[in-house]
């Protein structure tokens, strides 16, 4: 098949007679997106994809935006992420405490969200009860599928892809717990803890949970400290990244002392802004320039209202500076700091 020039200005004139003809104005910036996604698809056709590449790119892309409709629909509450094995017994002491856990977080109006299945997924959504609920679950031809409380819920979407289930998880998480489980959990947990240390995700508090006598964390951590820490394959300040405890309260109280005053954050081109529920003192900011000048670039960290291209929360204060885009987990020591001033 010829090659085709998704620029031409022929292509360009249908597809924007398309937008026009779905009442959809072709330039603003939305349209900018959509015109870019329609001429990506175009250029698939010559392009030598076999039927397989282009079932995949097609079932993603349905995927993602079934996913983002549902959870567009519930905004404004906070998410805490639940992962564990599916096959925690119900009278397993993990069991209890997941439940216990997201329980305790509902009260505090959290939604929580977990693989649909059984075990600690089930758990953490009797927990929270149906409303505040949602279920990611994945075909897997060796599992029951959806658990009951789940079962016919407008807020459960079923996946294809573990990468486009893990991407709805850590966009949608302001929180993460992980329990006992195993190559999966395992795997969810690595990638959440990659992600946030390379910046490709936002910081948020990841906390790792077992019922009080098991070892499971113990050993775990002991392994990065000796395998990963001490032959300087992760730096000591990574280990800020999650937080271990047996405690419901604890884990409660982390989770919340990360929200106390930090809200939000984001990049604007180079600057990145961090948006407060309560502004700082004069003195509290210089403290932050003495103790973290690691991560600024150029300049220094400063207190002030927002930038011109943010479009969101414009009443918080906030403090930007020129971000080095390294050392993510000074930036969670910064978090923090600004939380216990």
């Amino acid at each position: 098949m010829a090659k085709i020039d998704v620029n031409s200005p022929e292509i360009l004139k249908e597809i924007h007679d398309l937008l026009k003809l779905c009442e959809v104005n072709p330039e603003t910036f939305e349209s900018s997106l959509i015109i870019q996604q329609i001429q990506n698809s175009l250029k698939l056709l010559s392009e030598g994809f076999d039927h397989g590449k282009l079932k995949l790119i097609t079932r993603t892309f349905k995927e993602m935006r079934y996913a983002y409709r549902v959870f567009n629909q519930y905004p404004g509450r906070r998410r805490i992420s639940i992962f564990g094995s599916a096959r925690t017994p119900e009278t397993n002491c993990n069991y209890q405490m997941a439940k216990a856990f997201s329980n305790e977080l509902a009260k505090q109006g959290w939604m929580c969200m977990t693989g649909g299945a059984n075990g600690i997924m089930k758990a953490g959504l009797e927990g929270a009860e149906r409303g505040s609920s949602f279920g990611l679950s994945i075909q897997l031809p060796f599992e029951s599928g959806v658990n009951s409380v789940m079962e016919g819920d407008p807020k459960l979407i079923t996946f294809r892809y573990f990468f486009t289930r893990k991407l709805m998880f850590m966009s949608h998480s302001d929180a993460l717990a992980a329990f006992p489980g195993g190559f999966g959990t395992q795997d969810e947990l690595f990638e959440c803890l990659t992600l946030i240390q390379t910046g490709k995700a936002d910081i948020i508090p990841l906390v790792l949970m077992e019922a009080p006598g098991g070892n499971y964390w113990s050993a775990w951590e002991a392994y990065i400290k000796e395998h990963l820490l001490e032959p300087y394959l992760i730096s000591q300040e990574d280990t800020r990244l999650y937080f271990i405890t047996t405690s419901v309260d604890e884990a409660v109280a982390h989770i919340l002392q990360f929200y106390k005053r930090y809200h939000s954050s984001r990049y604007v081109q180079d600057l990145f802004v961090i948006r407060m529920l309560a502004p700082l003192l004069d003195e509290q900011v210089e403290e932050l320039n003495k103790e973290f000048a690691i991560l600024v670039k150029s300049g220094k960290i400063e207190q002030r209202g927002p930038l011109p291209e943010e479009g969101e929360f414009l009443d918080f204060p906030r403090i930007i500076f020129h971000h080095t885009r390294r050392d993510m987990a000074m930036v969670r020591a910064l978090i923090d700091k600004i939380n216990q001033f």
